[in-house]
């Protein structure tokens, strides 16, 4: 069964989702178990502390009562050394034991038996060593066979006994409670490991066969674009050859235009000459009565001067159009010479071209290259940005100094882009596409122009691999943005240019 692409999509996020799941209960499990490890570590560790606190002061208190029993049989104090040395450190060995007992409620009771009974025993020795001392030895040979101090000494090694055989019974729990805890830590891992492997094996078929899928896929539409390409080539040539007849039918027709044109200029220059005598000789004729005569002087005199000033302003506006017309359709047919071309140079010179202009209002044209030499057509860049400097000039705010920025970065996809800002007039919203059309202007029509030359620029740029768009606050002024490929071979070897 194929693997479409929402299938492998859910299937994949499945099995993401069950080993993320399987990951943090991993995980979580291990945090728990852990937790608890370390707690088995710490009573352990406690126990291990409370068993060497009760054998020391065990051994302590055997120290005391054998260096006592020592000096009541030899009276050398040889065997006071050792009486004393434990005595001294039985205070703070029964410290120490509390401390360790402190959390156990159920030790305290026992506890307090044994200080009375350590207190009774140590007073026991300290009496019979001072009775020996003093030379009674007899009585302090009396006061140990009362057995006072052997049945506290009795009841403390109980105690001590008890409590480490309890802490030993605590260890053995704690160390199987640790072994049982990596067991099921060593079997968590395990299982889990045997999931996330699962994961990854289904994860891996998926990959597999959607991958097997889409190279199937792939060799279906390289099959499909071998003859689409082949269609498209041939389309593409068909248009070229369709351009250069439509660029070379607007040539023939705009320079058939111009024959008659001229003709009808040359006549109209005639007849002004001529109007102009006939008008001279009017105006000398006294004025009569005649209605005849009246209307003949009107239409030398006013008619006639109008209707030539009319004919001559159409004639003009017509050749710059089929001028304009000839300008486009031999740009159109001009052969790019792709070369390394200096942006910032253009830039310069250029802005160099209109600096009296900018100059005489107060205002400065700024440049901010960040790029290097691009290969392109640099008549074509020189035309743009020409252009687009003269639009800067001619649509300022007279109200304000003008100031024009050209910049240039790069872009990714080995190309550039060069942006030329102003603070003008601006564009309206609705005219943002409508000034590259062709014959289209935008605004008060306060300036002369047949609206082609931003339909020219786009042309020009289009030619180049690029496009030009704009932005344009209506009072603020105008940003066009100008997008070109680094290297105008590689774009005209894919057009087949």
């Amino acid at each position: 069964m194929p693997i479409t692409s929402q299938t492998f999509v859910r299937s994949t996020a499945l099995l993401l989702l069950i080993g993320l799941l399987t990951l943090m209960g991993i995980v979580g499990t291990n945090i728990w178990l852990v937790e608890r490890s370390q707690v088995y570590f710490d009573e352990v560790l406690e126990g291990r502390i409370a068993r060497r606190a009760a054998i020391e002061l065990r051994t302590s208190m055997q120290d005391a009562e054998s260096g006592q029993r020592g000096y009541i049989i030899t009276l050398e104090d040889d065997y006071l050394t050792p009486y004393n040395s434990a005595i001294d450190r039985i205070d703070e060995q029964l410290e120490q034991l509390r401390l360790v007992l402190a959390p156990y409620p159920e030790a305290q009771a026992p506890l307090r038996q044994l200080e009375a009974d350590i207190a009774l025993k140590l007073d026991e020795l300290a009496e019979t060593v001072q009775l020996a001392q003093s030379g009674d030895v007899q009585g302090a040979m009396q006061q140990v066979r009362t057995d006072r101090g052997k049945d506290a000494m009795d009841s403390a090694r109980a105690f001590v006994d008890a409590l480490i055989q309890t802490i030993d019974n605590r260890l053995v729990e704690g160390v199987a409670n640790q072994r049982n805890t990596m067991t099921a830590l060593r079997w968590v891992t395990i299982i889990g490991g045997i999931i996330i492997l699962g994961v990854i094996g289904g994860a891996i078929w998926a990959v597999w066969s959607y991958t097997q899928e889409l190279a199937g896929a792939r060799r279906a539409v390289e099959e499909a674009n071998a003859s689409l390409e082949d269609r498209v080539r041939e389309r593409t040539s068909d248009l070229g050859r369709a351009n250069e007849e439509i660029q070379r039918f607007a040539y023939i027709v705009t320079h058939d235009l111009r024959a008659p044109l001229v003709n009808i200029m040359g006549f109209t220059s005639e007849l002004e000459t001529s109007v102009a005598s006939v008008k001279s000789y009017m105006e000398t004729q006294p004025e009569t009565d005649d209605p005849v005569a009246g209307e003949a002087r009107q239409a030398a005199t006013e008619d006639l001067p109008e209707a030539i000033s009319f004919i001559r302003a159409a004639t003009r506006k017509m050749d710059g159009l089929i001028n304009a017309i000839l300008k486009i359709s031999r740009e159109g047919r001009r052969q790019l010479k792709p070369e390394p071309v200096d942006i910032a140079e253009i830039a310069e010179i250029s802005a160099a071209a209109v600096h009296h202009q900018v100059a005489d209002n107060g205002g400065e044209i700024a440049t901010d290259i960040r790029i290097g030499k691009i290969i392109t057509d640099k008549l074509s860049i020189e035309q743009v940005l020409g252009n687009m400097l003269d639009n800067a000039v001619k649509y300022q705010q007279p109200d304000r100094p003008l100031r024009v920025r050209i910049s240039a970065r790069h872009l990714p996809g080995n190309r550039v882009m060069i942006e030329v800002e102003d603070n003008g007039r601006g564009i309206a919203d609705t005219d943002h596409e409508r000034v590259f059309e062709l014959f289209r202007r935008s605004g008060s029509q306060n300036n002369p122009g047949e609206g082609i030359g931003l339909a020219h620029v786009r042309t020009m740029v289009r030619s180049l691999g690029g496009d030009v768009t704009l932005t344009s606050r209506l009072g603020e002024g105008t940003t066009f943005i100008i997008n070109l490929p680094r290297d105008l071979r590689l774009y005209l070897g894919n057009t087949g240019a």
